[in-house]
């Protein structure tokens, strides 16, 4: 049967378009569609929104010949100071510091700005040779046959393909219509997100500060700046987001201390429902799922992308290792590889945020004492600090050869 593509992919965030850069490397024909126009996040204008990009995932931004386009306007992440409190009281004195001369690979990971990133994979795309963009229309529908998937666009046209990859976010449509269920919970935490100006230079050390309600973290971006992840209980959370920006950073500020000076907010503000949400299969007939679709994270370790990239490592690998064995790349059995390889992974990450963010948010005395003794205890030995600079920088485990 002659197909449009071999491979669709519905969605163009930033997962999207990362698959159809590796697959069409590997000689895949690609269609990805997108309900946005292509210019949606190409604005100069700075607005706050950025990125954790482990090493790992910038491993394979290189490898698909996107990283030289936003190398210079990349914030390398040389240290992680990691501390347990109260708003307006200080650390706790029991801390992990993760410093990135540890390991022999260079720094952890990189900070990036949504626009530069997303800007960086639009030329690409365009570049590239055996991708097809269509924007500004959206997977309405699909039907799978034995040997392939056949959808219908918002638009009325319809296309075929061999495989069928949702990248359309934690409310799948993709996933819906192949019959997958998820699994989750709200956390009753909302993440507020926005930049800051501040007059002293924050080195390159990326902050995480466990407060009950829920994590601080304060991310470097280059220059004097840098991206605020924030959560707070959903109802604190919608009462600080609808104050004007001077009372936001009254708030703010005793939750951020003093040690980069005077702040201010750079761009927007933004706020995001924390919660749980992991797709029962990653894989149906002709259909596979990509980030997002596949699992929804707390951003407490900054891991949803990288772990939406190493997805798309993964399946890049597993499909192209099919395609050149002259196997039937996107038959259910070659798609199981891929869940099997990822599932494991990322139900450890969904296990270990999940009880992360449980542990710390909270204010019990005797968890507080538990976990500030257990950070104090990692800090102090070589090894174990060693260990999770590593998982930090998304080295360990079973990297895809785009990730070496």
């Amino acid at each position: 049967m002659t197909h449009d593509f071999d491979i669709l992919i519905a969605g163009g965030g930033l997962n999207g378009p990362a698959l159809a850069l590796g697959l069409a490397q590997a000689g895949f024909s690609v269609a990805i569609v997108d309900a946005r126009p292509q210019t949606a996040r190409a604005s100069d204008n700075f607005d706050g929104r950025g990125y954790a990009l482990a090493l790992a995932s910038k491993r394979l931004l290189n490898a698909i010949g996107v990283w030289d386009s936003v190398a210079a306007d990349t914030q390398p992440m040389l240290d992680i100071k990691v501390s347990d409190g109260r708003a307006g009281e200080g650390p706790s004195p029991f801390f992990l510091h993760f410093d990135h001369n540890e390991i022999e690979e260079g720094p952890m990971g990189f900070m990036c700005e949504d626009r530069f990133l997303y800007r960086a994979f639009q030329t690409a795309l365009a570049k590239a040779d055996g991708i097809t963009q269509i924007n500004e229309d959206s997977v309405f529908d699909q039907e799978t046959t034995a040997v392939g998937v056949q959808v219908t666009l918002a638009s009325g046209k319809t296309l075929s393909a061999k495989l069928l990859v949702g990248c359309d976010g934690k409310q799948s449509s993709v996933a819906m219509r192949a019959g997958i269920k998820r699994t989750g919970w709200a956390y009753g935490q909302t993440a507020l997100v926005c930049a800051i100006q501040h007059e002293l230079p924050h080195n390159g050390v990326a902050h995480q500060f466990f407060m009950p309600p829920g994590p601080l973290a304060i991310l470097p971006l280059p220059g004097n700046r840098s991206s605020i992840v924030w959560s707070e209980t959903a109802e604190n959370a919608a009462a600080i987001h609808a104050l004007s920006d001077e009372d936001y950073l009254a708030v703010l500020r005793p939750r951020f201390g003093d040690f980069l000076g005077e702040i201010s907010l750079a761009g927007a503000r933004f706020t995001y429902p924390l919660g749980l949400s992991v797709a029962n299969d990653f894989v149906a007939p002709r259909v596979a799922l990509v980030g997002d679709a596949a699992h929804g994270l707390h951003p407490i370790a900054g891991q949803g992308l990288n772990a939406g990239l190493r997805d798309v490592a993964a399946l890049v690998e597993v499909l192209s290792d099919a395609k050149s064995r002259g196997e039937d790349f996107a038959a259910i059995d070659v798609l199981e590889r891929y869940q099997q390889w990822r599932r494991f992974d990322t139900s450890t990450l969904v296990a270990a945020t999940d009880l992360t963010n449980k542990l710390f948010s909270n204010d019990n005395p005797l968890l507080r004492m538990g976990r500030d003794i257990g950070m104090g205890v990692v800090n102090a030995i070589p090894g174990l600090r060693r260990t999770f600079i590593r998982e930090a920088a998304g080295l360990t485990g079973d990297l895809p050869r785009l990730m070496r």
